[in-house]
């Protein structure tokens, strides 16, 4: 149970230089009801790309430290997990309260004095990547953890940060990538969940054409304008062979033609580089050093390019709906108009010219997310066959999402009460105990 007042986290919002919305300050005091109850918060905060979910999770770490305990950030990459230190940072300003960055980059004698801080409490806020979880840091008494991204790292991982606080620890997880609502009911069921749908005042919805490629010209014309205005492109080229994971190709042979038309204002990204030449590529870009980045689908979620206001996808029958919303929601995050460009080769699917139209014609994520699921059943959507999504005996996610819902009630009533469970024994039968006692020991550990 954290006990705060509202006066510390009020002050921290005035120095906003924008208001929060009505969704925003909702979402705030759900999670301000929980960390003040005696249970342990377990939600997941939805939020469609540049929603402006880290405000939120600011301001509940703002609340937390203020009731004396301490808070640990994680995202899945250093650039991400450095621009939520400097976000942090300046929101902080003018308080006492420590913040420190933990990456694999920074040297032995400082990780030292982190651990030895963050063990004696000296150490308020860590945000950091994988590093967090490491057996030999310990806290003084963590009280929440925040993890962005939460579908980059493992169920265990996860845990694994959370048992650092024991019981009092609670758990924030934040995605951008919008979870259709059968899906929410299935794979988070025992998490509460806020959603986030409101987007900042200043935002406008991304324009979305699509162009056949042999009108390659036109595009080319219409970003040298761009880049005359100072805006900046992202170029995005698909993997070519998708099982090796391996094939550069198209990215390559993308990046040298566009050197022959823009010069050196042209950088290139694919998981082929280390870290090292990853981190340098989007630093030139971020600080305008190059105007258009070509790239395989690498460009990470959640971090801004403010200046980037135009990205051109390449084969876009190859994405699946959810990931081109993802990649279109790179630009865009600035006041300034953003525009995505649909690339296709000829004989396009049903399928495909069903994805480009539902993408030209909605920008809201959660409604991309249902289509999406409908269009590639549910198995496949986001990848959560790849990772352990469930298989269904009686019921099909899609077609039976009212009997989920009803599915959802009953078990909080045996939440309530174990003895409930006596009138589904003959559902046993179906299933394998051993199973279904295991997936039950998950939910324990995972709830504290």
């Amino acid at each position: 149970k954290k006990i705060f007042d509202d006066k510390y986290s009020k002050k921290i919002i005035n120095n906003f230089n924008f208001k929060l919305t009505k969704n925003q300050e909702k979402i705030i005091n759900e999670i301000s009801k929980d960390l003040r109850s005696e249970t342990k918060m377990f939600r997941l905060l939805q939020g469609d790309v540049g929603s402006g979910k880290t405000i939120i999770s600011l301001i509940s770490a703002a609340n937390v430290i203020n009731s004396r305990w301490q808070v640990a950030l994680m995202a899945p990459t250093e650039i991400l997990a450095k621009q939520h230190y400097d976000l942090a940072v300046k929101i902080f300003k003018g308080s006492d309260v420590s913040i420190k960055l933990l990456t694999s980059k920074i040297d032995v004698r400082e990780k030292k004095e982190i651990y030895d801080d963050l063990q004696n409490g000296n150490i308020n806020f860590i945000i950091g990547t994988h590093s967090l979880f490491q057996k030999k840091i310990n806290f003084k008494n963590l009280g929440l953890v925040i993890i962005d991204e939460q579908h980059k790292f493992g169920v265990k991982q996860r845990l694994d940060l959370s048992s650092k606080g024991g019981k009092n620890c609670d758990l924030l997880l934040m995605s951008a990538t919008p979870i259709p609502r059968t899906l929410i009911l299935t794979v988070y069921g025992d998490m509460d969940i806020s959603k986030l749908i409101e987007k900042p005042k200043n935002r406008k919805d991304i324009n979305t054409y699509s162009k056949p490629e042999e009108k390659i010209d036109e595009i080319l014309l219409f970003i040298k304008n761009e880049i005359n205005k100072s805006n900046q492109v992202f170029w995005v080229c698909p993997l070519i062979d998708e099982s090796k994971k391996v094939d550069y190709s198209a990215a390559v042979s993308r990046h040298k033609f566009l050197l022959k038309k823009f010069d050196n204002s042209v950088g290139l990204i694919h998981g082929g580089l280390d870290k090292e030449e990853k981190n340098d590529v989007l630093k030139k870009f971020l600080n305008k050093t190059i105007s258009i980045l070509v790239s395989t689908t690498v460009i990470e979620v959640g971090v801004d390019f403010p200046n980037a206001n135009i990205i051109i996808i390449e084969n876009s029958d190859k994405f699946g709906l959810s990931q081109l919303h993802q990649l279109r929601g790179r630009v865009g995050r600035s006041s300034t108009q953003g525009t995505c460009i649909l690339l296709f080769k000829k004989n396009l699917s049903t399928n495909a010219k069903k994805r480009i139209k539902i993408l030209k014609t909605s920008n809201d994520g959660f409604f991309i997310a249902e289509e999406d699921m409908k269009l590639r059943g549910f198995g496949d959507v986001l990848g959560y066959q790849q990772s352990g999504a469930k298989d269904f005996r009686l019921a099909d996610p899609i077609q039976h999402e009212e009997l989920f819902k009803i599915a959802e009630e009953d078990i909080k009533t045996i939440e309530i009460n174990e003895n409930n469970f006596i009138k589904y024994n003959f559902l046993l039968k179906l299933y394998d105990k051993v199973e279904i006692i295991n997936q039950i020991d998950l939910k324990k550990i995972s709830s504290g």
